[in-house]
């Protein structure tokens, strides 16, 4: 299998600030990779190196065989972080555009065209003005702009940013389908449980270096299990906790969550805790890739495990990208 995309030693700074440290990076063709990662860890900084928007201070890249992705222009669709469309153009023109700009033969273009809006729940829209689309719709304009032409290369800065439940559900099942044709997938995001669901492998940056770079099971499977959930029957025994590797008992809905200590033995755990609490289930919880970041980020730091936990979840600025 070729590779779509390379990085070796790529290092990126603005003036004191480094972006982007000795980073390397390969991408077989045909993968759905996501890079992960709180605002500021030099997600963006990445992608628009890729892209050969920016240009990294030393070390080499090749996207799709090629030193730039401007020699392969024509085989990439890239959606920027900056959504952005041509606001008096209307909605159907502005793709017949993008798309004769990526060499889409004009012919069968305009059902092309139709197509794709109907896919997206805009079969209605093609004369409208660009700008009379709400910000959800546009968006979704924007990446059939992107995929239009049906590249090679996918690269998707944050393309879930700003959408609801039921658009980003339907964007998801898009990239699959994307996915699934071959198409090579990169995309970026600081939410987690997208990257989970969607990646083949998924590379975690962290103050511009790389932490992580594996599939999510290989992830998970480096990090012991530090919870165990269980649902007691009646109410929670006073006292101390039923083991002394249990670290603290936390409330959750439906459930109680035992957060172990390092170290800890989750079976004899599991054990202690049915023999002392009757239960209607009990089970080891697997970390999930919040927790990961979480751990990697905080460990051996005094950071705000809670406060980057948050930014994670809910997009918090944690600093520029």
């Amino acid at each position: 299998m070729t590779n779509a995309i390379e990085l070796q030693g790529i290092r990126k700074t603005f003036g004191p600030k480094v972006a982007v440290d000795s980073l390397d990076l390969v991408i077989p063709a045909g993968l759905m990779v996501g890079v992960i990662g709180p605002n500021g860890a030099g997600k963006t900084t990445t992608i628009r190196m890729i892209m050969s928007i920016l240009f990294p201070d030393s070390g080499r890249l090749s996207v799709l065989g090629r030193a730039s992705a401007v020699q392969s222009k024509d085989r990439i669709g890239y959606l920027p972080e900056e959504r952005g469309l041509y606001k008096k153009m209307r909605v159907g023109a502005f793709l017949t555009y993008v798309a004769r700009l990526k060499g889409v033969d004009a012919t069968g273009l305009q059902g092309r065209v139709s197509g794709w809006l109907e896919r997206v729940g805009l079969a209605d829209c093609a004369r409208k003005k660009c700008e009379e689309l709400s910000k959800g719709m546009q968006q979704k304009v924007q990446f059939v702009g992107t995929i239009i032409h049906e590249p090679d290369l996918i690269i998707l800065d944050e393309p879930f940013s700003g959408l609801d439940p039921v658009n980003s559900r339907l964007l998801t099942a898009l990239i699959r389908e994307q996915h699934a044709a071959g198409r090579t997938v990169l995309f970026s995001t600081h939410q987690m449980s997208q990257a989970e669901t969607l990646c083949d492998r998924i590379v975690m940056i962290h103050q511009g270096k790389k932490v992580l770079d594996n599939t999510p099971e290989e992830i998970r499977s480096r990090f012991d299990p530090r919870t165990v959930a269980f649902q007691p029957v009646g109410s929670l025994p006073s006292g101390p906790p039923p083991h002394p590797d249990i670290e603290s008992l936390e409330a959750a809905p439906g459930h109680i969550r035992a957060h172990l200590r390092e170290g800890a033995r989750p079976g004899a755990v599991v054990a202690a805790i049915a023999a002392a609490v009757p239960c209607n289930r009990i089970e080891v919880v697997r970390p999930t890739l919040d927790d990961v970041f979480v751990d990697i980020v905080t460990r051996g730091e005094s950071g705000d495990r809670q406060a980057l936990l948050e930014s994670l979840r809910s997009g918090g600025d944690m600093g520029g990208d």
